[in-house]
């Protein structure tokens, strides 16, 4: 009765991931600023890394009191001289301190980083995130932040990205299904982190790739093959998912980490700081995943408790959360692969003109 009950609770879930779509999945990106001390009180401002969308659209910039921005002014030799992405900030006899805020931050760019460059050598990094949006700034001398920043942000992004990724929790969420809450979902949660891990850091450092259009199909095709395992498990026939949940996991982990890899190449990667972030994104990654599970339990505990005080029996209702997970699982599946496959499939066939005469097709 426990396994029901703990199958029935992930019903709300499985439902809620029916009315998503790709088009409903939350892609991250990272916009980055380079701000450089040319003389004291005088920095040149750079937008270096942007999505689809220019940064300098998106995001305004509330300088500290004191400083003032202009778009209009840029060096000479500095790159996109003329343009609305560079241009300089001056600051008054206080220099550049103060309190830094970023409006918009969390809509379009997920999160912003800022570098800051010295000209005694020093760099400090700022991250700006929609629960964070301001950052206090001291002088080069007095400020000791930098990868501890970057830590901080690419854990916050990892997290994010796990509970917005919805073919990942559902995948996740089949697994505690099948498991059930005792010692073996320990060692299958193990075997899953351990194998995205592995594909996401050889996928970022440029070991493999592999493009994303087919590794999100192949993704979704995992969750229809983990449901149709619960269904299997339903009826009384354990497969393969039921007896080596861990061989299940490790294998379809290492598809998931390609997925990962694919989400942190958008958010970006600062370039001397790749091994801090990528580690941190993991990290991220997996307390999020670990967040979920606890939900997923805490839920169950809680339906457990309110069916036993009314004697309810939802035995017959076990095998429902699979069937939605399932059929989830395959509208993702081709919808993904129609945005792969040959164009010609894709496209329609004109149908042949009748002849006016003789009425046959030419």
């Amino acid at each position: 009765m426990r396994a029901l009950l703990r199958v029935v609770s992930l019903c709300a879930l499985a439902a809620l991931a029916l009315l998503s779509s790709s088009a409903f999945a939350h892609e991250m990106t990272m916009a980055e600023m380079e701000l450089r001390e040319s003389s004291p009180g005088e920095f040149l401002w750079q937008w270096t890394a942007s999505g689809n969308v220019p940064p300098s659209e998106e995001l305004q910039l509330v300088w500290p009191h004191g400083c003032s921005a202009d778009a209009s002014v840029v060096e000479a030799g500095t790159p996109d001289a003329g343009v609305v992405d560079a241009g300089v900030v001056r600051c008054g006899p206080e220099g550049l301190r103060g309190t830094l805020a970023v409006e918009g931050v969390g809509d379009t760019y997920s999160a912003m980083m800022l570098k800051v460059f010295w000209l005694d050598g020093q760099k400090r990094v700022y991250t700006f995130t929609s629960a964070q949006q301001k950052a206090q700034l001291y002088g080069s001398a007095e400020d000791k932040r930098g990868m501890g920043e970057i830590a901080r942000a690419y854990t916050v992004l990892g997290i994010e990205h796990i509970l917005t990724g919805f073919d990942h929790l559902c995948f996740v969420l089949a697994l505690v299904m099948i498991v059930g809450f005792n010692r073996r979902l320990f060692w299958t949660v193990t075997a899953f982190t351990l194998a995205h891990s592995i594909t996401l850091a050889l996928a970022t450092i440029g070991v493999i790739h592999v493009p994303r259009p087919p590794v999100e199909a192949a993704i979704a095709l995992s969750i229809v093959f983990v449901a149709s395992e619960i269904v299997q498990q339903q009826r009384g026939r354990k497969g393969l998912a039921a007896t080596k949940p861990w061989l299940v996991a490790f294998s379809f982990g290492l598809l998931h980490g390609l997925g990962f890899a694919s989400a942190l190449a958008e958010i970006g990667l600062p370039t001397n700081s790749i091994p801090l972030a990528l580690l941190f994104f993991n990290v991220g990654v997996e307390i999020g995943q670990l967040l979920f599970i606890a939900a997923v339990f805490a839920a169950t505990r809680l339906l457990f408790l309110l069916a036993k005080s009314r004697h309810l029996d939802l035995r017959r209702a076990a095998i429902v959360p699979a069937y939605l997970i399932g059929g989830v699982a395959s509208y993702w599946v081709v919808e993904r692969v129609f945005t792969f496959c040959p164009r010609r499939l894709r496209t329609p066939v004109a149908e042949p003109e009748r002849d006016p005469v003789l009425g046959t097709r030419r």
